[in-house]
């Protein structure tokens, strides 16, 4: 895919997500417009059958921060819909390389706010959000986090990081050990990058969650990595950092799985059990309104 212009590796996505299973069947679906960090952006909520309000679950896809968009994991969020039993909004933030660093992040946060704003319209409760996001969106949850930190909030319950990329060294082990043929490759991350944010950026840590100072604070984390998929180690780093700096963080090794299994409902039926994992990470981390879960993070 590196070898593609953009328009056209986004033109295979498009084509590749047609012959895929839907997903499982949910309350409703319904799209609509949030106000990003400049300007408009598409979002598209996914609600449960069952009675609400229910919970929120701010969903960033994948992509590179390059490709992707509101069909590209779209029976990922209904699984997470259905596995959570909480409304799930999906954010359609800007890509690059015609919106660069650090516009995907900054979306990210305006779309959090705005949510938390209109969770009543939504059928959500705004006391109850967590973020989840896979690969490139897991670097936008995980940079939303540290954003809504130092903000003061919104406050969130939770974060799930599916195979997030979270720093821009591209020369950890699992780069080198899986670098080719696994769908994801260290030549395509590297495109990815180029794309995304200039080398003088890329250790921002609004690039590279991971280079964050301080990761207290933060709320508690689900990172899910995949054993053949360059962005295995970074992301076990990011759970590793997490605990140390006091974050309940759980790492879930998937063995046997590529970068882009987990999203891939129906389809590989050997991360099933992972998917229901991050649903279950999803309940418990909504359980409690996010305010209480701050408060017992900072007692």
């Amino acid at each position: 895919m590196e070898t593609l212009s953009v328009a056209d590796a986004r033109g295979l996505v498009t084509a590749m997500a047609t012959a895929r299973p839907p997903g499982p069947d949910v309350g409703d679906v319904a799209d609509g417009v949030l106000r990003g960090a400049a300007g408009p952006l598409a979002y598209r909520r996914y609600r449960p059958a069952s009675p609400g309000p229910h919970p929120i679950v701010v969903y960033f896809h994948g992509g590179g921060w390059v490709l992707g968009d509101l069909d590209a994991d779209d029976p990922f969020c209904r699984d997470l819909c259905v596995q959570s039993d909480a409304v799930v909004v999906s954010v359609d933030y800007r890509h690059a390389p015609e919106a660069r660093f650090p516009a995907a992040a900054d979306d990210g946060f305006a779309a959090l706010r705005w949510i938390a704003a209109n969770a009543d319209a939504l059928g959500g409760d705004a006391s109850r959000i967590a973020v989840c996001g896979w690969s490139a969106g897991g670097n936008i949850a995980a940079v939303v986090c540290q954003m809504a930190r130092d903000a003061g909030g919104p406050d969130i319950a939770g974060q799930v990081l599916v195979t997030p990329v979270t720093d821009c060294d591209l020369t950890r082990d699992s780069y080198v050990v899986n670098a080719d043929g696994y769908v994801l490759t260290t030549a395509l991350m590297r495109w990815f990058w180029d794309h995304y944010a200039d080398p003088a950026d890329r250790r921002d840590p609004k690039a590279s969650p991971l280079r964050a100072r301080d990761l207290s604070g933060l709320p508690p984390a689900l990172v899910v990595t995949c054993e053949f998929d360059p962005l295995r180690d970074e992301g076990a780093a990011y759970a590793d950092a997490l605990a140390a700096a006091g974050v309940e963080a759980r790492h879930l090794p998937c063995r046997g799985q590529i970068h882009t299994s987990v999203p891939a409902v129906d389809v590989i039926l050997s991360a099933t059990s992972a998917r229901a994992e991050i649903g279950a990470a999803l309940r418990r981390f909504l359980a409690a309104p996010a305010s209480v879960e701050r408060a017992r993070r900072s007692s």
